[in-house]
């Protein structure tokens, strides 16, 4: 089974789609993160929820 670390990002109403996709993209492409959830609030706000795979490393013993 695969574990995944997390990171909640908070969108405020006032950024629109096209600024919060830039965001989103730029986490996606630089901090290897991916969509795990997207949740839009009744203000209008949004909460996002990334994740990426954690790889553990076995240490090479010689």
């Amino acid at each position: 089974m695969p574990e995944y670390e997390f990171v909640d990002v908070y969108v405020p109403r006032g950024v629109s789609r096209k600024e919060t996709a830039r965001l989103l993209t730029d986490h996606a492409e630089y901090g290897h993160w991916e969509l795990h959830r997207l949740s839009l609030l009744r203000d209008g706000s949004r909460k996002v929820r990334l994740r990426r795979r954690i790889i553990r490393q076995v240490r090479a013993t010689w």
